[in-house]
């Protein structure tokens, strides 16, 4: 359900969309969309995808993180970490509307490079997610969700109070990344695909260490 501390972040991506309704009549037919692995623009659409479709992909997660725990068969555990939900979901707001402003930046014709942006941006959030980690308390949406974590609260505290360190570390390297741009690409996705893949793993032998299924 929607409370009182919702009406901020909701806001604060409304008042995003008006600033791009905005500056929709100086905006170029075209702006760029898309850049790749070396920062450079590789696909173009339409001001109107640019202005509506991310502030409003935006509201979107948001209203759907807030009423997806209704739905979830351990939705009481939720009551456990609701300060970290609220804030996991306001982070990932504020990534889309960074990236928003970031894209109208480049529709303007600002040279900025991506790397300098989204690598940072992802690896702070990265290692705010593992800051989070053993706050969250288990459940079918967020965290490390795996057949073993979700079979036992003893595993997914265990898995989530590991894994926690190795998200630190992996979006600290991730971030190091920026100092190499030409490997900066490379460093995050194994940086982060390495920290997903160790705590899938350390999941399973934690299953097994506690006896597993009985």
């Amino acid at each position: 359900m929607l409370n009182k501390k919702d009406i901020l972040p909701i806001i604060i991506i409304i008042i995003a969309l008006i600033l791009g309704i905005q500056l929709y009549p100086k905006l170029p037919d075209l702006v760029p969309s898309h850049w790749n692995s070396q920062g450079q623009i590789d696909s173009w659409s339409s001001k109107n995808f640019l202005v509506f479709f991310m502030p409003l992909l935006a509201l979107a997660i948001y209203l759907l993180m807030t009423f997806m725990p209704r739905i979830d068969p351990l939705r009481k555990n939720y009551e456990k970490f609701s300060k970290v939900y609220f804030l996991f979901k306001v982070l990932l707001s504020l990534f889309f509307i960074a990236l928003y402003l970031f894209m109208l930046a480049a529709a303007f014709g600002f040279k900025m490079n991506i790397i300098y942006f989204i690598l940072p941006v992802f690896s702070l959030f990265f290692i705010a997610i593992g800051v989070m980690l053993p706050k969250i308390k288990r459940n079918w949406f967020i965290g490390i969700r795996t057949p073993w974590t979700i079979h036992s609260d003893a595993v997914w505290n265990d898995t989530h109070s590991f894994s926690s360190k190795i998200f630190v570390i992996s979006g600290i390297i991730s971030f190091l990344g920026i100092f190499f741009p030409k490997y900066a690409f490379a460093v995050f996705m194994t940086a982060i695909l390495t920290a997903a893949i160790i705590s899938i793993v350390y999941s399973y032998f934690s299953f097994k260490n506690q006896g597993g299924f009985k």
